[in-house]
């Protein structure tokens, strides 16, 4: 039996404790059937809610077993939406960014696993509160919206709290994770698996203009920044306490720092920034990808990314990995 193997992947009904991210706008229905069919969970991004974008991208995933994740501030305004994507019989729904308890009921009932990404120990007390099956412990480093714990010290944090006080919830680590290191360092500071973002945002299945992989490749770890310039541009509400991590270029350094110019100047700036993104133009809008840009070298296949996570993460565990 692999070492990777345990209570986890039994309850998520997969092979390697590997999860995708549900990346609004980049994680369709290719990329999470792709995960799935290596032998993680692949999960679709429901972000804002678009019920014909999510319609699409279930038939895209042509009947493989995948999960679903939405902002749940942003379900609250239109929860219909999780009732359409649950005739789908999605593995898993995950909620992020809310109050997960007008969701958990019906999710259950549905037969799905609720996973609840957490930012912090108010979060995941929240997510005891309502039973969910799967933590999510996200660290500061992951690209797109997030909160201030470091990866290093929440997981292990979450754990105990978890170990103590709901021994039947499993854990996943989130942020920073792109190799199999990061997938052994999870399971040794407790998590069962990993919920991976950027690192497949980078594969060639992820819904990402070409010129924003182009970015991620060339791009270290330093070349990120927590920011709500973003949000700002869209006009997207965003509740106090959440930023995003997005790529260093020339729309931050614009930006950065002068939010309330941004805001005023929005009606003007808001659509060059759209136009920007909608033409996949680097430089003008937002790129979203975390810390873990450093360990990416290349674009390619998603299940090749899940194989090689796990398989070096196995090695390491086992002992036979570098020292």
């Amino acid at each position: 039996m692999s070492v990777l193997a345990g209570p986890l992947t039994e309850t998520l009904g997969v092979t390697c404790p590997i999860v995708s991210a549900p990346m609004a706008f980049a994680a369709g229905g290719a990329l999470a059937a792709a995960v799935s069919r290596a032998g993680g969970l692949g999960l679709i991004g429901g972000g804002y809610g678009d019920p014909a974008w999510l319609e699409a991208q279930f038939a895209a995933a042509e009947g493989t077993r995948v999960g679903v994740g939405f902002i749940t501030w942003s379900l609250r305004k239109s929860p219909s939406l999780l009732t359409d994507v649950l005739k789908h019989r999605p593995a898993a729904v995950m909620l992020s960014f809310g109050d997960p308890r007008p969701f958990a009921e019906e999710i259950r009932e549905a037969g799905a696993l609720l996973v609840c990404q957490c930012q912090n120990l108010d979060h995941v007390w929240d997510a005891i509160d309502v039973g969910a099956d799967v933590v999510v412990a996200q660290g500061a480093e992951a690209g797109g919206h997030g909160a201030l714990r470091g990866t290093l010290s929440f997981v292990p944090e979450a754990a105990d709290l978890l170990a103590r006080e709901a021994p039947d919830t499993h854990l996943l680590a989130a942020g920073g994770i792109a190799d199999g290191r990061g997938l052994a360092a999870a399971r040794m500071l407790g998590a069962g698996g990993v919920l991976v973002g950027t690192r497949l945002w980078a594969s060639r299945e992820a819904l990402v203009p070409p010129r924003h992989h182009g970015a991620i490749v060339a791009a270290s770890g330093d070349q990120t920044i927590r920011t709500t310039i973003a949000d700002i541009a869209r006009q997207i509400p965003w509740p106090v306490g959440f930023t995003a991590r997005i790529y260093r270029n020339a729309f931050t350094r614009a930006w950065h720092g002068r939010e309330e110019l941004l805001a005023a100047n929005v009606a003007t700036e808001g659509p060059k920034y759209r136009e920007a993104f909608a033409a996949g133009d680097p430089e003008g809008a937002a790129v979203w990808f975390g810390e873990a840009a450093a360990m990416v070298d290349r674009i390619e296949p998603a299940g090749d990314i899940v194989r090689r996570i796990a398989a070096e993460a196995e090695a390491l565990l086992a002992g036979s990995g570098p020292g």
